[in-house]
């Protein structure tokens, strides 16, 4: 059975969900293709830093997710070491596009925001996309399930894995050498922890404790493990739990105490991959009528909380890109219609293509290398991040989080 959309986009994350309500709101339909059985939520939480708050603005649910999670007053960063705060930042400052706002999103309530917001029939789920071909001015979409749909556009959000990425030449993710553990937990009263976001650093290992709302804490746990460790830590929860607890070194006793009433069955463990940022450079982004965004396009190391955030940039940028060409009326006769459109639509990918390039090589590389400096160990390395390097990376976290995607306004 063949099908035949005007947009189809391979995964129902982040960017592929905030790509379809752009879309949405530009008067375009969009059919988003998820392999699940539902929203998939893991990874609990996401920092979700001014540059995603002015993406969530422009697709209209901004203000509803503002009401559900607590703004961040501060960052402190802490040498476990030592032992002493190394930095403290406000995360409440100017910057050039406006004030600064942090918060951290829990996962499950930013794509039921985006999902709400869809015409029903736009997420079709247990979708799972097997293989795709060129078919002149089309692309065929093959389904497990023995469907075929033909699309005048393909957008691959389809993760760090992503099908579509692979047909467009790019390279599977590169494994850093380093993994991360993350937890969520939830308190029947207040956390007590406030609304700062705390940072430790020290002998390899690296730590965060953010606050979602008045009585959930996500935190984070990033080392290089051992092969020992992948073995022992593979699919055990309570070994997760006492690793953690064994390595987090010179923190509170509050602090530690997040991680004990973790729930076993809020704990994952995955390593950390990312894009050779010269590929993001080189690579095809957008070929003809297709593209990838997000994870699928930018996969980077957590170490300045701009994944998710970037995949929200990336939908904003590629609905509006897209909806130009798309709206534009076609002038050509019928037997040339298609090529014409076809045109149009490669032109405003390959737009879309020219304003991410540069944005996402420059968040990869900065993530990759502040991954590789917090999570230091050896007695100069430690002094150095101690004494110098703490402050700077953390005000190199407003810095990069001090951008506007822009607006749905199709000029």
């Amino acid at each position: 059975m063949e099908a035949i959309e005007n947009v189809v986009i391979v995964g129902a994350g982040v960017s592929g969900l905030a790509t379809s309500l752009g879309l949405h709101r530009l008067g375009i339909r969009s059919l988003v293709l998820e392999s699940s059985a539902s929203l998939r939520v893991t990874g609990f939480a996401l920092a979700t830093w001014t540059n995603a708050w002015r993406a969530l603005d422009a697709v209209g649910i901004g203000d509803s997710l503002r009401q559900q999670h607590e703004q961040l007053d501060g960052l402190v960063a802490t040498s476990t070491v030592s032992g002493q705060p190394g930095a403290q930042l406000s995360l409440k400052g100017k910057g050039t596009h406006g004030d600064h706002e942090v918060r951290c999103v829990k996962r499950k309530l930013m794509l039921e925001a985006l999902e709400k917001e869809l015409p029903i029939g736009t997420i079709r789920y247990s979708s799972k996309v097997v293989s795709v071909e060129d078919s002149g001015c089309f692309k065929l979409v093959h389904l497990v399930d023995g469907t075929t749909i033909k699309t005048k556009v393909l957008i691959g959000c389809d993760g760090v894995n992503s099908l579509v990425g692979k047909f467009l030449g790019f390279k599977k993710p590169a494994y850093t050498g380093r993994s991360a553990m993350r937890g969520s937990a939830d308190f029947k009263a207040n956390h007590g922890l406030g609304s700062n976001f705390l940072q430790f650093f020290g002998n390899g290992f690296r730590s965060g404790f953010i606050p979602c709302d008045d009585t959930t804490i996500y935190w984070f746990f990033t080392w290089t493990p051992s092969d020992q460790d992948n073995k022992e830590l593979k699919d055990n929860p309570a070994k997760m739990k006492q690793f953690v607890l064994s390595n987090l070194g010179n923190v509170p006793d509050q602090v530690r105490s997040f991680v004990e009433i973790t729930e076993l069955d809020c704990f994952i463990s995955s390593p950390l991959r990312y894009r050779h940022p010269w590929e993001v450079l080189w690579g095809n982004i957008s070929k003809g009528n297709a593209c990838v965004a997000g994870d699928a396009l930018h996969p980077m190391t957590p170490d300045i909380g701009q994944g998710g955030c970037a995949a929200l940039e990336d939908g904003v940028v590629l609905a509006r890109c897209l909806a130009e060409a798309l709206n534009k009326k076609v002038s050509a006769e019928t037997k040339d219609r298609e090529k014409e459109e076809y045109k149009r639509i490669e032109m405003g990918l390959k737009k879309y293509a020219k304003e991410r390039r540069w944005r996402s090589f420059e968040l990869i590389s900065t993530s990759y290398v502040v991954g590789v400096v917090q999570q230091s160990q050896g007695k100069i390395m430690n002094f150095l991040r101690d004494a110098i390097m703490v402050k700077f990376l953390a005000k190199l976290l407003l810095r990069k989080a001090d951008f506007d995607c822009g607006r749905l306004h199709i000029s």
